[in-house]
């Protein structure tokens, strides 16, 4: 019986070197490193919740680059970049996976001296294509109209001429300006510009004004009562796994949305 009992506390111990030795060979995870680039509309509201994902996965760093909507579908196609940020659903990413995270507005800034407080979508579709020259002609006081607009590629321009000018071109004698933050420090020191940006940009430097009696907010654009709005994306080579699809699913779960609706409108509750 006592040789019995030291084999039973022989296997005992043994078990409990083998759990011990289990669990010291337990790793952590390894460090990953995702890139994404894309629209600068974007690149705000994802690098804040490319923070909030890695504070809660402190193996994986997210560097965020904003380089325009269609250079960003341009990398992922390519390879070199494992999310794409796009502003507006390019043709380019038909064959790519991607998804919505927010709604967003796009906003028209003035200057806050600037006493218009709104536009129909034809008064803004003729400022733009050069047909109005002065604030008085729109309800504003008397004062030459200044229109700045974005660059080739950019998602947020791609928006604005789909939904606001409707095939017409944007006057040549507007200012092109590389980024909507570009936008709106314009348009903040010179009172007779107007611009678009993303509703993302919206400093109390400049004014954004009401289309069609309705303001660019989280709640309207949800609602769908602010005209010029538009979905924001994600894209991918593939559909996407591993720490990939941890983010983009973070992006859509309740604390991820939870950011997004600060700004934007969100995709899910």
């Amino acid at each position: 019986m006592a040789r019995k009992g030291i084999g039973v506390a022989l296997c005992l111990v043994g078990l409990l070197l083998l759990v011990g030795c289990n669990r010291g060979s337990i790793e952590p995870p390894q460090p990953v490193h995702l890139k994404v680039a894309g629209s600068t509309s974007m690149q705000p509201l994802v690098e804040e919740l490319a923070q909030a994902y890695t504070e809660r996965h402190q193996h994986v760093t997210i560097a965020v680059e904003g380089r325009g909507s269609r250079l960003g579908i341009e990398l992922v196609r390519q390879g070199q970049v494992d999310i794409g940020m796009a502003s507006w659903k390019e043709t380019e990413a038909a064959a790519l996976w991607s998804m919505p995270i927010a709604l967003d507005g796009t906003a028209i800034v003035v200057h806050p001296q600037n006493q218009l407080e709104g536009l129909t979508l034809l008064q803004l579709r003729d400022v733009f294509f050069g047909r109005v020259w002065d604030w008085r002609d729109v309800g504003g006081q008397a004062g030459e109209i200044v229109a700045i607009s974005r660059e080739d590629g950019s998602g947020t321009r791609a928006v604005f001429e789909e939904l606001v000018m409707k095939g017409k071109r944007v006057t040549p004698t507007s200012m092109v300006m590389p980024s909507s933050q570009a936008v709106v420090e314009y348009v903040a020191e010179h009172p007779e510009a107007i611009g678009y940006v993303s509703m993302g940009y919206l400093p109390q430097e400049v004014k954004a004004l009401e289309i069609e009696e309705a303001a660019p907010t989280p709640k309207s654009v949800r609602r769908g009562d602010y005209h010029l709005l538009r979905p924001l994306f994600l894209i991918t080579r593939w559909e996407p796994i591993g720490e990939v699809k941890g983010f983009i699913d973070f992006v859509l779960s309740p604390a991820g949305q939870s950011i997004v609706g600060k700004k934007y409108g969100r995709v899910r509750e």
